[in-house]
C-alpha cells in the first residue's frame, strides 16, 4: 500500500488526510460500541436474567483485554499502528453482530470479550496515532472534535433505536447485526481509502516503564478504577432501581450525547487555555460532588430525575480527561508514545479486572456504599491532579521536580 509522510500529507485531498482518518474511526467504532453498550443492560436483565453479580462478572471479563492492552506492542511488531486499529474495529463490528444470536450467560461473555479485545486495542492504537499525528498546540481542541464526533455518531445510533425499537418491533439481534455491520462497511473502507502515513519519530516496539511519567500512570490507574465503577453500575442502576425501558434508558444517552456534542470541544479548548492542571483539579471536584449524590439517590431516597440528571453532568466531567492525554504528550519523548499508550491502558485496566465482580456483591447488599467509594477514588485523583505543573514539559513533569533531566530516557 501507498506510505505517505506526515510531512506529505497537505497534498492529499481533505478527506484522505490524517486529521480525515481520525474522524472516520472515530464515527465508526461507536457505531457498534454504543449500540452494544445502550441494549446491554436491558438485554441481560430481559433475554439473560442477570443480577448485580452477574453483570459485574461480565464486565470483569470485558476489561481483561483491556489489562492486556500492553500486548499491543508485540502486535507492532507484525502489524503498522494504523491497520491494526482497523483490524481492531472489524474485530469489535463481527462481535457485536453476533451478540444477539448467543443469548446465555456463557455466550454473552464470550462475544463481549471478543468485542472487547477490538475496543481496547482500537482504543490504544487510536489513542497513540492521535498523540503521533496531531501538534501540541492543536491536541486539545482537535481532540475535543474527535470526541464530539464519536458522540455525534453515537447520537445517530441512539436516535435510531427510540424511532424504531418500538414502532418496529425489532427484536435485539436484528439491532446488533446492523450495528455491526456498519463498523465492519467503515472499517473496510477506511483500509482501502487511506494510505498509509509515515510518522516522523519510529515508536519503539518494546514494553516502557519510565519512573518521570510516574503521575501519569498514576492518573491512569485511578481514572480506570473510577470510571469503571461508573460504566458498570451508573445505567444499571436506572434499569434496576427505576425500571428505564430500552427506548428511554437510549433516550437518556441521546440526552447526554447531545450535551457532550456541544461541550466536547469547548471543552478541548479550555484545556488549552487553562492548563491541564486546572482542567483536571475542575474534573475530579466535578466528580467527587457527583458520586456522592448518586449515593444520596439510595440514602436519601432521591428519584429517577436525580439519577439521570447526575448521568449527563457525569459524562460532562470524563471529557475533560483529555486532559491527561494532552499532559502526557507534554512529558513525552515522541518515541514513546505508541508503547506507552499500551502500558497506560493496562494500567488504566488493573482495577478493571477485579473492581466489576467485587463491587457486584457489594452491590447486592449496598448499592450506595459503592458511589461512596467512587467519591473516594475522585479524592485521590483530585490529590494528583494538583501535582500537575502549569507548564509541563520534559524535566518538568510534577511540581515536585523542576529540574532538566540528564537524559530523556530517565
Amino acid at each position: 500500500m501507498q506510505t505517505v509522510p506526515l510531512s506529505e500529507t497537505s497534498r492529499l485531498a481533505w478527506w484522505r488526510r490524517p486529521l480525515a482518518l481520525l474522524f472516520l474511526m472515530s464515527v465508526a467504532m461507536p457505531m457498534a460500541f454504543a449500540t452494544w453498550s445502550a441494549l446491554l443492560n436491558n438485554f441481560v436483565v430481559e433475554v439473560a436474567g442477570f443480577d448485580g453479580s452477574d453483570i459485574g462478572w461480565l464486565h470483569t471479563f470485558r476489561e481483561i483485554p483491556g489489562f492486556l492492552a500492553f500486548a499491543v506492542v508485540f502486535l507492532l511488531l507484525i502489524f503498522r499502528e494504523q491497520v491494526l486499529g482497523l483490524l481492531s474495529l472489524v474485530l469489535l463490528g463481527v462481535a457485536t453482530a453476533l451478540t444477539g444470536y448467543f443469548p446465555t450467560i456463557g455466550g454473552i461473555m464470550v462475544l463481549t470479550v471478543l468485542s472487547s479485545i477490538g475496543f481496547h486495542y482500537y482504543e490504544t492504537v487510536n489513542q497513540s496515532l492521535q498523540l503521533q499525528w496531531l501538534s501540541k498546540e492543536e491536541a486539545p481542541r482537535k481532540i475535543g472534535l474527535l470526541m464530539a464526533a464519536g458522540s455525534a455518531a453515537t447520537f445517530v445510533a441512539y436516535v435510531c433505536i427510540v424511532l424504531t425499537w418500538e414502532a418496529l418491533g425489532l427484536s435485539y439481534t436484528s439491532v446488533y447485526v446492523v450495528a455491526g455491520a456498519i463498523t465492519v462497511a467503515l472499517s473496510i473502507f477506511a483500509f482501502l481509502a487511506y494510505p498509509q502515513f509515515e510518522e516522523p519519530h519510529p515508536q519503539r516496539r518494546q514494553i516502557i516503564l519510565r519512573k518521570r511519567y510516574w503521575l501519569y500512570y498514576a492518573l491512569q490507574f485511578m481514572s480506570g478504577a473510577r470510571r469503571q465503577i461508573f460504566i458498570v453500575f451508573a445505567a444499571f442502576m436506572m434499569v434496576e432501581r427505576f425500571g428505564f425501558a430500552v427506548h428511554e434508558i437510549t433516550a437518556l444517552f441521546l440526552a447526554t450525547l447531545v450535551v457532550n456534542m456541544a461541550a466536547a470541544p469547548l471543552l478541548g479548548r479550555a484545556v488549552a487555555f487553562f492548563g491541564e492542571r486546572a482542567a483536571l483539579v475542575f474534573e475530579y471536584a466535578g466528580l467527587l460532588g457527583i458520586f456522592l449524590a448518586y449515593a444520596g439517590i439510595y440514602y436519601l431516597d432521591w428519584g429517577a430525575a436525580v439519577g439521570a440528571a447526575l448521568y449527563v453532568l457525569n459524562h460532562i466531567f470524563f471529557s475533560l480527561a483529555l486532559a491527561i492525554k494532552t499532559y502526557f504528550q507534554k512529558i513525552a519523548d515522541p518515541r514513546d508514545i505508541a508503547p506507552t499508550a499500551a502500558v497506560a491502558f493496562t494500567i488504566n485496566h488493573i482495577a478493571a479486572v477485579f473492581l466489576p465482580a467485587l463491587l457486584g456483591y457489594v452491590w447486592l447488599t449496598s448499592p450506595g456504599m459503592v458511589f461512596i467509594l467512587a467519591a473516594c477514588m475522585a479524592l485521590i485523583s483530585l490529590l494528583l491532579s494538583l501535582l500537575i505543573p502549569r507548564h509541563p514539559e520534559p524535566g518538568n513533569e510534577t511540581v515536585l521536580r523542576n529540574t532538566p533531566l540528564a537524559s530523556p530516557a530517565e
